[in-house]
Protein backbone atom coordinates (compact mmCIF):
# COMPACT_ATOMS: atom_id res chain seq x y z
CA UNK A 1 0.00 0.00 0.00
CA UNK A 2 1.31 3.48 -0.87
CA UNK A 3 2.06 5.73 2.13
CA UNK A 4 -0.57 8.39 2.95
CA UNK A 5 0.02 11.53 0.87
CA UNK A 6 -2.06 14.14 2.67
CA UNK A 7 -2.43 16.05 5.93
CA UNK A 8 -5.66 17.49 7.31
CA UNK A 9 -5.70 20.71 9.33
CA UNK A 10 -8.68 21.69 11.49
CA UNK A 11 -8.52 25.48 11.80
CA UNK A 12 -11.09 26.56 14.38
CA UNK A 13 -11.23 30.36 14.35
CA UNK A 14 -13.17 33.13 16.05
CA UNK A 15 -15.76 33.61 13.35
CA UNK A 16 -15.61 30.37 11.35
CA UNK A 17 -14.47 26.77 11.33
CA UNK A 18 -12.29 25.67 8.44
CA UNK A 19 -10.59 22.52 7.34
CA UNK A 20 -7.79 22.38 4.79
CA UNK A 21 -6.27 19.36 3.09
CA UNK A 22 -2.57 19.80 2.28
CA UNK A 23 -0.27 17.57 0.32
CA UNK A 24 3.05 16.76 1.94
CA UNK A 25 4.74 19.65 0.10
CA UNK A 26 2.50 22.08 1.97
CA UNK A 27 0.28 22.87 -1.02
CA UNK A 28 -3.44 23.37 -0.53
CA UNK A 29 -5.58 20.63 -2.06
CA UNK A 30 -9.04 21.51 -0.75
CA UNK A 31 -10.70 23.94 1.67
CA UNK A 32 -14.07 23.98 3.42
CA UNK A 33 -15.33 26.72 5.72
CA UNK A 34 -18.47 27.49 7.74
CA UNK A 35 -19.28 30.57 9.80
CA UNK A 36 -21.06 30.24 13.12
CA UNK A 37 -22.97 32.58 15.41
CA UNK A 38 -21.37 35.35 17.42
CA UNK A 39 -23.37 35.79 20.63
CA UNK A 40 -23.37 39.12 22.50
CA UNK A 41 -25.53 38.73 25.64
CA UNK A 42 -24.40 42.04 27.17
CA UNK A 43 -22.06 44.89 26.25
CA UNK A 44 -18.49 43.57 26.41
CA UNK A 45 -19.60 39.92 26.51
CA UNK A 46 -18.82 37.58 23.60
CA UNK A 47 -19.86 33.92 23.50
CA UNK A 48 -19.93 30.91 21.17
CA UNK A 49 -22.09 27.81 21.28
CA UNK A 50 -19.67 24.87 21.83
CA UNK A 51 -21.97 22.51 19.93
CA UNK A 52 -21.95 24.78 16.88
CA UNK A 53 -18.17 24.89 17.01
CA UNK A 54 -17.95 21.10 17.03
CA UNK A 55 -20.60 20.43 14.38
CA UNK A 56 -19.26 23.12 12.05
CA UNK A 57 -15.69 21.89 12.44
CA UNK A 58 -16.59 18.26 11.81
CA UNK A 59 -18.71 19.20 8.81
CA UNK A 60 -15.85 21.15 7.21
CA UNK A 61 -13.41 18.28 7.80
CA UNK A 62 -15.71 15.82 6.07
CA UNK A 63 -16.46 18.34 3.31
CA UNK A 64 -12.77 19.11 2.69
CA UNK A 65 -11.96 15.43 2.26
CA UNK A 66 -14.89 15.13 -0.13
CA UNK A 67 -13.73 18.11 -2.18
CA UNK A 68 -10.23 16.67 -2.32
CA UNK A 69 -11.77 13.37 -3.43
CA UNK A 70 -9.65 11.40 -1.01
CA UNK A 71 -10.40 8.83 1.66
CA UNK A 72 -9.40 9.18 5.29
CA UNK A 73 -6.99 6.30 4.74
CA UNK A 74 -4.94 8.63 2.51
CA UNK A 75 -4.47 11.13 5.39
CA UNK A 76 -1.29 10.58 7.40
CA UNK A 77 -2.53 12.68 10.33
CA UNK A 78 -4.62 15.65 11.28
CA UNK A 79 -3.59 18.71 13.25
CA UNK A 80 -5.71 21.11 15.26
CA UNK A 81 -5.20 24.85 15.52
CA UNK A 82 -7.61 27.04 17.40
CA UNK A 83 -8.70 30.42 18.61
CA UNK A 84 -6.83 30.71 21.89
CA UNK A 85 -8.06 31.65 25.39
CA UNK A 86 -11.71 30.93 24.53
CA UNK A 87 -12.89 28.94 27.53
CA UNK A 88 -15.45 26.24 28.12
CA UNK A 89 -16.33 23.63 30.75
CA UNK A 90 -18.28 20.43 30.21
CA UNK A 91 -19.50 17.40 32.11
CA UNK A 92 -17.11 14.48 31.76
CA UNK A 93 -19.90 11.88 31.82
CA UNK A 94 -22.43 13.48 29.46
CA UNK A 95 -20.11 15.69 27.40
CA UNK A 96 -22.59 18.55 27.80
CA UNK A 97 -21.17 22.09 28.18
CA UNK A 98 -22.19 23.96 31.30
CA UNK A 99 -22.73 27.16 29.33
CA UNK A 100 -21.63 28.89 26.16
CA UNK A 101 -17.91 29.25 25.56
CA UNK A 102 -16.53 32.59 26.77
CA UNK A 103 -14.58 34.04 23.83
CA UNK A 104 -11.11 35.56 24.13
CA UNK A 105 -12.57 38.97 23.26
CA UNK A 106 -14.96 38.87 26.23
CA UNK A 107 -14.35 41.53 28.92
CA UNK A 108 -16.72 40.37 31.68
CA UNK A 109 -13.88 39.45 34.04
CA UNK A 110 -12.11 42.81 33.83
CA UNK A 111 -13.23 43.70 37.42
CA UNK A 112 -11.85 40.38 38.69
CA UNK A 113 -8.54 41.15 37.00
CA UNK A 114 -8.44 44.59 38.59
CA UNK A 115 -9.06 42.98 41.99
CA UNK A 116 -6.18 40.54 41.46
CA UNK A 117 -3.86 43.42 40.58
CA UNK A 118 -4.96 45.26 43.71
CA UNK A 119 -4.11 42.15 45.73
CA UNK A 120 -0.55 42.40 44.44
CA UNK A 121 -0.67 39.27 42.28
CA UNK A 122 0.70 40.85 39.08
CA UNK A 123 4.41 40.19 39.68
CA UNK A 124 3.96 36.50 40.53
CA UNK A 125 1.57 35.88 37.65
CA UNK A 126 3.87 37.68 35.21
CA UNK A 127 6.94 35.85 36.47
CA UNK A 128 5.48 32.37 36.17
CA UNK A 129 3.17 32.66 33.16
CA UNK A 130 4.78 35.42 31.08
CA UNK A 131 1.34 37.05 30.87
CA UNK A 132 -0.29 40.15 32.29
CA UNK A 133 -3.44 39.85 34.37
CA UNK A 134 -6.13 40.60 31.82
CA UNK A 135 -9.60 39.35 30.94
CA UNK A 136 -8.16 38.25 27.60
CA UNK A 137 -6.72 35.07 29.13
CA UNK A 138 -8.55 31.90 30.16
CA UNK A 139 -8.01 31.71 33.92
CA UNK A 140 -10.50 34.34 35.05
CA UNK A 141 -13.01 33.10 32.45
CA UNK A 142 -12.79 29.62 33.99
CA UNK A 143 -13.27 31.11 37.46
CA UNK A 144 -16.34 32.99 36.25
CA UNK A 145 -17.93 29.79 34.91
CA UNK A 146 -17.27 27.92 38.15
CA UNK A 147 -18.65 30.84 40.17
CA UNK A 148 -21.75 31.46 38.09
CA UNK A 149 -23.01 28.09 36.83
CA UNK A 150 -25.15 26.27 39.43
CA UNK A 151 -23.18 23.77 41.55
CA UNK A 152 -20.24 24.03 39.15
CA UNK A 153 -17.49 24.48 41.70
CA UNK A 154 -18.64 21.59 43.89
CA UNK A 155 -18.99 19.36 40.83
CA UNK A 156 -15.53 20.40 39.68
CA UNK A 157 -13.92 19.46 42.98
CA UNK A 158 -15.47 15.99 42.61
CA UNK A 159 -13.64 15.60 39.31
CA UNK A 160 -16.83 15.53 37.23
CA UNK A 161 -16.06 18.56 35.05
CA UNK A 162 -13.49 19.18 32.34
CA UNK A 163 -12.04 22.55 31.38
CA UNK A 164 -10.61 23.22 27.97
CA UNK A 165 -9.73 25.75 25.39
CA UNK A 166 -11.16 25.02 21.94
CA UNK A 167 -8.40 22.56 21.01
CA UNK A 168 -9.19 20.46 24.07
CA UNK A 169 -12.92 20.51 23.29
CA UNK A 170 -12.31 19.37 19.71
CA UNK A 171 -9.87 16.67 20.84
CA UNK A 172 -12.44 15.40 23.35
CA UNK A 173 -15.11 15.24 20.65
CA UNK A 174 -12.85 13.69 18.03
CA UNK A 175 -11.78 10.91 20.40
CA UNK A 176 -15.24 10.31 21.85
CA UNK A 177 -14.17 11.58 25.26
CA UNK A 178 -11.14 9.32 25.43
CA UNK A 179 -8.55 12.12 25.58
CA UNK A 180 -8.58 15.27 27.73
CA UNK A 181 -5.39 17.10 26.77
CA UNK A 182 -3.87 20.26 25.36
CA UNK A 183 -0.48 21.43 24.13
CA UNK A 184 2.01 23.79 25.72
CA UNK A 185 1.13 26.72 23.45
CA UNK A 186 -2.50 26.71 24.56
CA UNK A 187 -1.71 25.91 28.19
CA UNK A 188 0.59 28.93 28.32
CA UNK A 189 -2.41 31.24 27.63
CA UNK A 190 -4.46 30.29 30.69
CA UNK A 191 -2.80 32.25 33.56
CA UNK A 192 -2.48 28.84 35.23
CA UNK A 193 0.62 27.35 33.60
CA UNK A 194 4.25 27.82 34.70
CA UNK A 195 6.04 28.28 31.37
CA UNK A 196 9.46 27.73 32.96
CA UNK A 197 8.70 24.39 34.63
CA UNK A 198 6.19 23.14 32.08
CA UNK A 199 3.40 22.41 34.54
CA UNK A 200 0.16 23.66 36.03
CA UNK A 201 1.01 25.87 38.99
CA UNK A 202 -0.65 25.19 42.37
CA UNK A 203 -0.19 28.78 43.60
CA UNK A 204 -1.88 30.19 40.50
CA UNK A 205 -4.70 27.66 40.85
CA UNK A 206 -5.15 28.73 44.46
CA UNK A 207 -5.33 32.42 43.58
CA UNK A 208 -8.21 31.76 41.19
CA UNK A 209 -9.73 28.90 43.23
CA UNK A 210 -9.44 26.46 40.33
CA UNK A 211 -9.57 22.72 41.12
CA UNK A 212 -6.70 20.83 39.51
CA UNK A 213 -9.20 18.08 38.70
CA UNK A 214 -10.67 20.08 35.78
CA UNK A 215 -7.38 20.58 33.96
CA UNK A 216 -6.22 18.68 30.85
CA UNK A 217 -2.89 16.91 30.41
CA UNK A 218 -0.22 18.98 28.63
CA UNK A 219 1.94 17.63 25.78
CA UNK A 220 4.34 19.05 23.17
CA UNK A 221 2.61 20.57 20.15
CA UNK A 222 3.85 17.80 17.85
CA UNK A 223 2.57 14.67 19.59
CA UNK A 224 0.26 11.78 18.77
CA UNK A 225 -2.68 12.64 21.03
CA UNK A 226 -4.90 9.79 19.90
CA UNK A 227 -7.10 8.76 16.98
CA UNK A 228 -10.51 9.85 15.79
CA UNK A 229 -13.37 7.71 17.03
CA UNK A 230 -15.28 5.36 14.77
CA UNK A 231 -18.01 6.88 12.65
CA UNK A 232 -16.47 10.29 11.96
CA UNK A 233 -14.42 9.20 8.93
CA UNK A 234 -14.16 5.95 7.01
CA UNK A 235 -11.10 4.96 9.09
CA UNK A 236 -9.60 6.46 12.26
CA UNK A 237 -7.11 9.30 11.66
CA UNK A 238 -4.15 9.99 13.93
CA UNK A 239 -4.37 13.35 15.74
CA UNK A 240 -0.72 14.35 15.58
CA UNK A 241 -0.49 18.04 16.37
CA UNK A 242 -2.11 20.86 18.34
CA UNK A 243 -1.13 24.51 18.61
CA UNK A 244 -2.86 27.77 19.37
CA UNK A 245 -3.51 29.64 16.17
CA UNK A 246 -0.75 32.22 16.50
CA UNK A 247 1.98 29.78 17.54
CA UNK A 248 0.79 27.55 14.72
CA UNK A 249 1.15 30.43 12.26
CA UNK A 250 4.66 31.14 13.56
CA UNK A 251 5.48 27.48 12.87
CA UNK A 252 3.80 27.53 9.46
CA UNK A 253 5.87 30.60 8.54
CA UNK A 254 9.03 28.55 9.23
CA UNK A 255 10.00 30.93 12.05
CA UNK A 256 11.84 28.19 13.89
CA UNK A 257 14.80 30.20 15.20
CA UNK A 258 15.38 33.24 17.36
CA UNK A 259 14.77 36.63 15.73
CA UNK A 260 12.25 35.55 13.08
CA UNK A 261 8.85 37.26 13.37
CA UNK A 262 5.41 37.03 11.80
CA UNK A 263 2.16 38.98 12.01
CA UNK A 264 -1.24 37.43 11.43
CA UNK A 265 -3.98 39.74 10.19
CA UNK A 266 -7.19 38.06 11.28
CA UNK A 267 -10.09 39.13 13.48
CA UNK A 268 -7.33 40.53 15.66
CA UNK A 269 -3.67 40.99 14.81
CA UNK A 270 -1.07 38.82 16.46
CA UNK A 271 2.64 39.40 16.17
CA UNK A 272 5.08 36.81 17.45
CA UNK A 273 8.85 36.77 17.43
CA UNK A 274 10.65 33.51 18.16
CA UNK A 275 13.24 33.86 20.93
CA UNK A 276 14.48 30.26 21.01
CA UNK A 277 15.28 28.95 24.48
CA UNK A 278 15.42 32.51 25.86
CA UNK A 279 12.42 33.47 27.97
CA UNK A 280 12.52 37.25 27.55
CA UNK A 281 10.48 39.33 29.97
CA UNK A 282 9.05 42.35 28.19
CA UNK A 283 9.43 45.84 29.60
CA UNK A 284 7.28 47.30 26.84
CA UNK A 285 3.81 45.87 27.22
CA UNK A 286 4.31 42.55 25.43
CA UNK A 287 3.83 39.07 26.80
CA UNK A 288 6.04 36.00 26.83
CA UNK A 289 4.52 32.78 25.59
CA UNK A 290 5.51 29.24 24.73
CA UNK A 291 6.09 28.65 21.04
CA UNK A 292 4.78 25.54 19.32
CA UNK A 293 7.42 22.88 19.88
CA UNK A 294 8.23 19.41 18.68
CA UNK A 295 9.87 18.14 21.88
CA UNK A 296 9.57 18.81 25.60
CA UNK A 297 12.44 21.32 25.38
CA UNK A 298 10.93 24.77 26.05
CA UNK A 299 10.88 27.30 23.25
CA UNK A 300 9.55 30.81 23.69
CA UNK A 301 8.22 33.81 21.79
CA UNK A 302 7.45 37.44 22.48
CA UNK A 303 3.91 38.33 21.49
CA UNK A 304 1.74 41.36 21.04
CA UNK A 305 -1.99 41.02 20.48
CA UNK A 306 -4.27 43.54 18.82
CA UNK A 307 -7.87 42.85 19.79
CA UNK A 308 -9.51 44.45 16.74
CA UNK A 309 -7.73 43.97 13.43
CA UNK A 310 -9.73 42.68 10.48
CA UNK A 311 -12.83 42.87 12.70
CA UNK A 312 -12.87 46.62 12.02
CA UNK A 313 -13.82 45.77 8.42
CA UNK A 314 -16.69 43.59 9.70
CA UNK A 315 -17.86 46.57 11.76
CA UNK A 316 -17.78 48.85 8.73
CA UNK A 317 -19.94 46.29 6.91
CA UNK A 318 -22.32 45.12 9.64
CA UNK A 319 -22.31 47.92 12.20
CA UNK A 320 -21.82 51.14 10.29
CA UNK A 321 -23.18 49.56 7.06
CA UNK A 322 -20.83 51.78 5.08
CA UNK A 323 -19.58 49.08 2.71
CA UNK A 324 -21.48 46.31 0.89
CA UNK A 325 -18.86 43.68 1.71
CA UNK A 326 -15.28 43.15 2.81
CA UNK A 327 -14.09 42.87 -0.79
CA UNK A 328 -14.97 46.54 -1.38
CA UNK A 329 -12.50 47.83 1.20
CA UNK A 330 -9.36 48.11 -0.91
CA UNK A 331 -11.09 49.78 -3.86
CA UNK A 332 -12.84 52.30 -1.62
CA UNK A 333 -9.65 53.03 0.35
CA UNK A 334 -7.68 53.49 -2.86
CA UNK A 335 -10.24 55.99 -4.18
CA UNK A 336 -8.64 58.64 -1.93
CA UNK A 337 -4.90 59.44 -1.75
CA UNK A 338 -4.81 59.20 2.05
CA UNK A 339 -7.12 59.25 5.08
CA UNK A 340 -7.56 63.02 4.90
CA UNK A 341 -6.25 63.41 8.43
CA UNK A 342 -8.69 60.89 9.92
CA UNK A 343 -7.35 58.53 12.59
CA UNK A 344 -9.51 55.54 13.53
CA UNK A 345 -8.75 53.77 16.84
CA UNK A 346 -10.92 50.59 16.85
CA UNK A 347 -10.85 50.01 20.61
CA UNK A 348 -14.24 48.29 20.64
CA UNK A 349 -13.15 45.83 23.36
CA UNK A 350 -10.36 47.87 24.91
CA UNK A 351 -6.79 48.03 23.67
CA UNK A 352 -4.37 45.10 23.90
CA UNK A 353 -0.60 45.19 23.65
CA UNK A 354 1.40 47.29 24.09
CA UNK A 355 -1.18 49.58 25.75
CA UNK A 356 -3.34 47.24 27.87
CA UNK A 357 -6.17 49.74 28.32
CA UNK A 358 -9.29 47.65 29.00
CA UNK A 359 -11.42 50.77 29.47
CA UNK A 360 -10.50 52.28 26.08
CA UNK A 361 -13.31 52.66 23.56
CA UNK A 362 -13.28 53.22 19.84
CA UNK A 363 -12.72 56.70 18.45
CA UNK A 364 -12.61 58.39 15.06
CA UNK A 365 -10.65 61.64 15.16
CA UNK A 366 -9.72 64.31 12.65
CA UNK A 367 -13.12 64.57 10.96
CA UNK A 368 -13.89 67.57 8.76
CA UNK A 369 -16.64 68.63 6.36
CA UNK A 370 -14.50 67.14 3.60
CA UNK A 371 -14.39 63.70 5.22
CA UNK A 372 -16.06 60.96 3.19
CA UNK A 373 -16.81 57.30 3.80
CA UNK A 374 -13.72 56.51 1.75
CA UNK A 375 -11.52 58.45 4.20
CA UNK A 376 -13.02 56.60 7.16
CA UNK A 377 -12.60 53.23 5.43
CA UNK A 378 -8.97 54.05 4.63
CA UNK A 379 -8.38 55.16 8.22
CA UNK A 380 -9.93 51.92 9.46
CA UNK A 381 -7.62 49.92 7.23
CA UNK A 382 -4.60 51.96 8.34
CA UNK A 383 -5.51 51.37 11.99
CA UNK A 384 -4.52 47.72 11.53
CA UNK A 385 -1.02 48.78 10.40
CA UNK A 386 -0.67 51.43 13.12
CA UNK A 387 -1.44 48.92 15.87
CA UNK A 388 0.93 46.35 14.39
CA UNK A 389 3.72 48.92 14.11
CA UNK A 390 3.33 49.76 17.79
CA UNK A 391 3.81 46.05 18.53
CA UNK A 392 6.99 45.68 16.50
CA UNK A 393 8.46 48.87 17.96
CA UNK A 394 7.85 47.49 21.46
CA UNK A 395 9.34 44.15 20.42
CA UNK A 396 12.50 45.81 19.11
CA UNK A 397 12.95 47.70 22.38
CA UNK A 398 12.76 44.41 24.29
CA UNK A 399 15.55 42.68 22.39
CA UNK A 400 18.60 42.27 24.61
CA UNK A 401 21.09 42.52 21.76
CA UNK A 402 19.57 45.76 20.45
CA UNK A 403 19.02 44.27 17.01
CA UNK A 404 15.61 44.84 15.51
CA UNK A 405 13.61 42.49 13.32
CA UNK A 406 14.89 42.75 9.74
CA UNK A 407 11.74 41.53 7.98
CA UNK A 408 8.17 40.73 8.91
CA UNK A 409 6.44 37.65 7.51
CA UNK A 410 2.69 38.13 7.18
CA UNK A 411 -0.38 35.93 6.87
CA UNK A 412 -4.09 35.90 7.63
CA UNK A 413 -7.06 37.08 5.62
CA UNK A 414 -6.21 40.79 5.49
CA UNK A 415 -2.64 40.24 4.25
CA UNK A 416 -4.01 39.89 0.71
CA UNK A 417 -4.80 43.62 0.83
CA UNK A 418 -1.86 45.20 -1.01
CA UNK A 419 -2.64 48.72 0.19
CA UNK A 420 -2.50 47.59 3.81
CA UNK A 421 0.71 45.62 3.33
CA UNK A 422 2.45 48.54 1.62
CA UNK A 423 1.36 50.94 4.36
CA UNK A 424 2.63 48.41 6.90
CA UNK A 425 6.06 48.29 5.27
CA UNK A 426 6.12 52.10 5.08
CA UNK A 427 5.42 52.51 8.79
CA UNK A 428 7.85 49.76 9.86
CA UNK A 429 10.70 50.70 7.54
CA UNK A 430 11.49 47.03 6.86
CA UNK A 431 10.34 44.57 4.17
CA UNK A 432 6.98 42.90 4.67
CA UNK A 433 7.01 39.42 3.11
CA UNK A 434 3.88 37.55 2.06
CA UNK A 435 4.36 33.81 1.49
CA UNK A 436 2.93 31.78 -1.36
CA UNK A 437 0.74 29.89 1.10
CA UNK A 438 -0.93 32.47 3.35
CA UNK A 439 -2.96 29.87 5.24
CA UNK A 440 -0.02 29.46 7.58
CA UNK A 441 -2.10 28.85 10.71
CA UNK A 442 -3.55 25.69 9.22
CA UNK A 443 -0.24 24.85 7.57
CA UNK A 444 1.53 24.96 10.93
CA UNK A 445 -0.95 22.48 12.38
CA UNK A 446 -0.46 20.20 9.39
CA UNK A 447 3.33 20.41 9.72
CA UNK A 448 3.18 19.60 13.45
CA UNK A 449 1.00 16.57 12.74
CA UNK A 450 3.26 15.46 9.91
CA UNK A 451 6.35 15.65 12.11
CA UNK A 452 4.85 13.49 14.84
CA UNK A 453 3.79 10.86 12.31
CA UNK A 454 7.07 10.66 10.39
CA UNK A 455 6.01 12.50 7.23
CA UNK A 456 8.87 15.01 7.65
CA UNK A 457 12.44 14.40 8.69
CA UNK A 458 12.78 17.60 10.71
CA UNK A 459 12.65 21.39 10.71
CA UNK A 460 15.12 21.81 7.85
CA UNK A 461 12.82 19.71 5.68
CA UNK A 462 9.93 22.04 6.51
CA UNK A 463 11.94 25.25 6.07
CA UNK A 464 12.73 24.27 2.49
CA UNK A 465 9.01 24.41 1.65
CA UNK A 466 8.54 28.08 2.62
CA UNK A 467 8.55 30.49 -0.33
CA UNK A 468 7.76 34.21 -0.67
CA UNK A 469 4.99 35.35 -3.01
CA UNK A 470 5.61 39.11 -2.74
CA UNK A 471 7.85 41.44 -0.75
CA UNK A 472 6.64 44.96 0.05
CA UNK A 473 9.55 47.37 0.36
CA UNK A 474 9.19 50.56 2.45
CA UNK A 475 8.75 53.66 0.29
CA UNK A 476 7.96 56.31 2.92
CA UNK A 477 10.58 58.52 4.57
CA UNK A 478 11.30 57.71 8.20
CA UNK A 479 10.40 61.28 9.13
CA UNK A 480 6.93 60.90 7.63
CA UNK A 481 6.44 57.47 9.21
CA UNK A 482 7.44 58.83 12.63
CA UNK A 483 5.07 61.78 12.21
CA UNK A 484 2.18 59.42 11.44
CA UNK A 485 3.00 57.21 14.43
CA UNK A 486 3.04 60.26 16.71
CA UNK A 487 -0.43 61.19 15.45
CA UNK A 488 -1.57 57.63 16.11
CA UNK A 489 -0.22 57.63 19.68
CA UNK A 490 -1.94 60.97 20.32
CA UNK A 491 -5.21 59.48 19.11
CA UNK A 492 -4.78 56.43 21.36
CA UNK A 493 -4.40 58.76 24.33
CA UNK A 494 -7.85 60.18 23.58
CA UNK A 495 -9.65 56.84 23.90
CA UNK A 496 -9.98 56.98 27.69
CA UNK A 497 -10.36 59.66 30.30
CA UNK A 498 -6.90 58.83 31.63
CA UNK A 499 -3.99 61.12 30.93
CA UNK A 500 -1.72 60.09 28.05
Amino acid sequence: MAPPRYLLALDQGTSSSRSIVFDTQGRIVAVAQREFRQIFPRPGWVEHDPREIWTSQLATAQEALGRANIAASEVAALGITNQRETTLVWNRRTGEPLCNAIVWQDRRTAPDCAALRQRGCEAMVRGRTGLVIDAYFSGTKLKWILDNCPDARETAWRGELAFGTIDTWLLWQLTGGAVHATDVSNASRTLLFDIHHNEWDDDLLAILDIPREVLPEVHPSSHVYGHTRAGLFDVPIAIGGIAGDQQSALFGQACFTSGLAKNTYGTGCFMLMHTGARCLASSNGLITTRAAQITARPEFALEGSVFIGGAVVQWLRDGLKSIPGSAAVQDLAESVPDSGGVIFVPAFTGLGAPYWKPDARGAILGLSRGTTVAHIVRAALESIAFQSTALLQAMSRDLEDGKGVTELRVDGGACVNNLLMQFQADLLGIPVVRPQVTETTALGAAYLAGLSCGVYAGLEDLASHWQAERTFQPAMTRERANELMQRWEHAVAQTTLQAP
